[in-house]
Parts: C-alpha cells; structure tokens; sequence
C-alpha cells in the first residue's frame, strides 16, 4: 500500500473537472533514485533550486572535510548517510515546497498504486465540489433553430 498526499494550486479553477486537472498527488516514501543520485532525484520531483543547493552545499561539504585531513572512507559514509536521508524525506521537501508556494493540502489517500488512490479521491472528493454549468454562448449554441429544435430550421 501507498500513500499520497494531495495539494491544491493557490487560485484553483472555478469548475471541479478544472480543478482535478491541476491537484498534485505527492508519494510519502522512500525515493531510490534520491537516495542514489540526490540531484537527479531533486529535479524529478521539480526541486531545481534543493539540486544546485545539494551540489553546492555537497561539494563544499566533502571539500572541507578533505581539507580537514579526514579519513575518504569516512567522509563517502557520511555522504552516503546523508543521500539516504534525503531519499526519506524527498516527500516532506517536495510538500514544504508547494506550502511555501501557496498550494493547499486536500487531504491523504491510500491504495495499491497511483491510479487507485486517485479514483479513491475522486470518488470522495468529486460529489462536494460544484459543477459550473455552460456559459450563455455555449448553451446557445446547443439550441439553435426555432422551438428549441437542436438541429437548426424544421424541415
């Protein structure tokens, strides 16, 4: 089972199908890929700035502990360790970074995969949200002809 949690734009769309289209379903979990290469991981999850802070801060890191003289062994265990928690809590920045943005968390869904805790929060989330109906054009366009014949002028 896996659990995602899901995020809404600052100024959603009025109608709900609009709306659905832009949620973000993030995955609460281990990510592997971070854990293994942190900025390949960082930037898959749309976390540009968190990469080139990772590879700055990184490369700083490792240098100063070289010049400090400390043992290579020790200082690839402690990037290593470092990669592994980053891949823990790749959820937690990539939700704190749509926090900071103004996005809103609807709520936390789980299921098998993906696709099953999305139709399970559509089918909680759909029926409170308002359906717009269609603008003036777009119902005119639907009743065109007299008497309300749909297909134009009588034959």
């Amino acid at each position: 089972m896996v659990t995602f949690t899901v995020h809404e734009p600052p100024a959603p769309e009025a109608d709900r199908i609009d709306r659905a289209d832009e949620l973000e379903f993030v995955k609460d979990g281990f990510s592997w890929m971070t854990a293994l290469c942190p900025p390949l991981g960082l930037i898959k999850h749309g976390l540009w700035l968190a990469a080139l802070a990772y590879v700055v801060a990184g490369g700083g890191f490792v240098l100063a502990l070289y010049k400090l003289g400390m043992n290579e062994q020790l200082i690839s265990i402690l990037v290593l360790a470092a990669n592994f928690y980053l891949g823990l809590e790749i959820s937690t920045l990539k939700r704190w970074s749509l926090d900071s943005a103004g996005w809103r968390m609807l709520g936390s869904v789980t299921g098998r995969n993906l696709a099953d805790c999305e139709r399970r929060f559509f089918e909680s989330w759909l029926p409170g949200e308002p359906i717009i109906k269609a603008t003036g054009s777009a119902a005119a366009s639907t009743h065109r002809g007299s008497g309300g014949w749909p297909f134009g002028v009588k034959a």
